[in-house]
């Protein structure tokens, strides 16, 4: 049970965090109101690293700011820390 709600929690927070990536991006190339970039590291230390990390890459954007280039990659490692740490737990 535990590993279904894990996995959907890791779906829908990438998927946000993905999401949020071609959002700003979009509004970026339009002059408007951009989302935080705390707002984007955030979601990305609440375990959306990877979709972030993927809309980063695909929508090319944030790819040149350092913290970016340092912390979203350090969220997706922390998580998977996360991850095998309640597998052994649980299991």
């Amino acid at each position: 049970m535990l590993l279904l709600l894990a996995s959907a929690y890791y779906s829908m927070i990438n998927v946000i965090g993905f999401a949020m990536m071609g959002i700003d991006k979009n509004r970026a190339v339009k002059h408007q109101w951009r989302i935080p970039e705390a707002t984007l590291l955030l979601c990305a230390f609440l375990g959306g690293g990877v979709g972030s990390w993927l809309g980063m890459s695909i929508f090319h954007h944030k790819t040149h700011k350092r913290k970016f280039q340092l912390f979203v990659p350090l969220s997706i490692v922390l998580h998977i820390g996360i991850i095998f740490y309640l597998i052994t737990y649980f299991k």
